[in-house]
């Protein structure tokens, strides 16, 4: 099934944070490369992930959510791709499946309802479009996923680990790496940023045509 005929399918339009891995995929010192991912839309059979590292049709993918409880790790392969997000066939049986329906249903209900929140979430915040733009003090650039932010700095998931202290901006942010995290890195900004600016700011996607040498120079410390 493709994404296209995905969305006229029903599911529920979930949002949850997770992480996967994309089987054959290794970083450059031979380790499993592991990303930062949010759901968009999920059924019993199929759902829609953004991700910073979108894979190929016919990757096997495992994935893990822990909002999702005891179906938090969840097995698949790729069926199509989008920028910046993938479609997954879940592999799981008929009662499991039965079963992870009744949890779809409870956990649609549940964002439904603004007043049943997890508190984390109050700590955070998450923006409405995942995906960003790093830029490097040489001027190159990379997409990221947004895993979440704050004024004083940002979460990020790619297919690079740059090493702590390097300076980069996310978006129109300059920061630090400061925490290298399972799935990414954390940036902390130069200067607190406000809250209402925030997302302008820190979410600014690579177009399409985009190049290191097409991007708008940042001056990153000097």
């Amino acid at each position: 099934m493709s994404v296209k005929e995905f969305l006229t399918q029903p599911a529920a339009n979930i949002t949850v944070d997770g992480q996967y891995t994309i089987a054959n995929w290794f970083d450059s010192k031979g380790k499993p490369g592991r990303f930062a991912c949010r759901t968009s839309r999920v059924s019993p059979f199929r759902m829609m992930i953004a991700v910073p590292v979108v894979g190929r049709v016919g990757d096997r993918i495992t994935s893990d959510f822990e909002e999702l409880g005891e179906f938090g790790k969840l097995e698949g392969h790729i069926s199509d791709t989008v920028r910046g997000a993938f479609f997954v066939e879940l592999t799981m049986g008929a009662s499991t499946r039965e079963k992870f329906a009744s949890k779809l249903i409870w956990l649609e209900n549940r964002r439904k309802n603004p007043g049943i929140r997890d508190g984390r979430y109050h700590a955070r915040i998450i923006p409405a479009t995942p995906h960003s733009t790093l830029t490097f003090g040489d001027g190159s650039t990379r997409g990221c996923f947004v895993i979440d932010m704050s004024v004083s700095g940002v979460a990020v998931s790619a297919d690079i680990q740059p090493k702590i202290g390097m300076p980069l901006a996310v978006g129109a942010c300059v920061g630090r790496v400061v925490r290298l995290l399972p799935q990414g890195f954390a940036v902390k900004f130069v200067e607190q940023q406000n809250r209402n600016e925030l997302e302008r700011l820190v979410m600014r996607p690579t177009a399409l045509s985009s190049s290191p040498a097409a991007e708008p120079q940042l001056r990153l410390f000097g």
